[in-house]
C-alpha cells in the first residue's frame, strides 16, 4: 500500500522569514493524502501545511511563526479548497468481485435446480 502526499497548491506569503528575515521567501504548500493499493485508488480528506523559505533554503516549522505568520496561514488554510474525496476501483478489484458474483449466481442456480451437472 502506498500513501503519498501529493502537492495541490503553493502559495506565497509576504511575511518575514524568522530564520533570514526576508520578505519574498515564505512559500505555504498545500499536500493532500493519496492511497492507493492493488484493488483501488483512494483520495482522501487528510491535508499537511509546509511553510517553506526560498530564500534561505529552510522549513519553517510552527514552533517558529510569528503571530502575524499564523493569522496568515489560518485565513490561507480556511481560502484553500482541497480536491474532493474520491475511492476508485482498480481492474484487478473489478475482475474479482464480477467473478465473485459469477460464482455465487451459479451456486444459486445449482442449488435451485435450473443447473444440473
Amino acid at each position: 500500500m502506498k500513501n503519498q502526499y501529493i502537492h495541490i497548491k503553493t502559495e506565497s506569503l509576504n511575511n518575514h522569514c524568522p530564520e533570514c528575515f526576508s520578505t519574498e521567501g515564505l512559500q505555504l504548500s498545500f499536500k493532500q493524502k493519496h492511497n492507493e493499493t492493488r484493488f483501488y485508488k483512494a483520495m482522501t480528506n487528510d491535508i499537511t501545511y509546509e511553510l517553506k523559505c526560498e530564500t534561505c533554503n529552510s522549513e519553517i516549522f510552527p514552533v517558529r511563526w510569528t503571530n502575524d505568520i499564523e493569522r496568515v496561514v489560518d485565513y490561507k488554510k480556511k481560502a484553500f479548497t482541497p480536491k474532493p474525496k474520491s475511492f476508485k476501483l482498480k481492474r484487478l478489484a473489478w475482475i474479482l468481485l464480477i467473478s465473485l458474483d459469477a460464482l455465487i449466481l451459479l451456486g444459486i442456480l445449482f442449488a435451485v435446480g435450473v443447473i444440473k451437472i
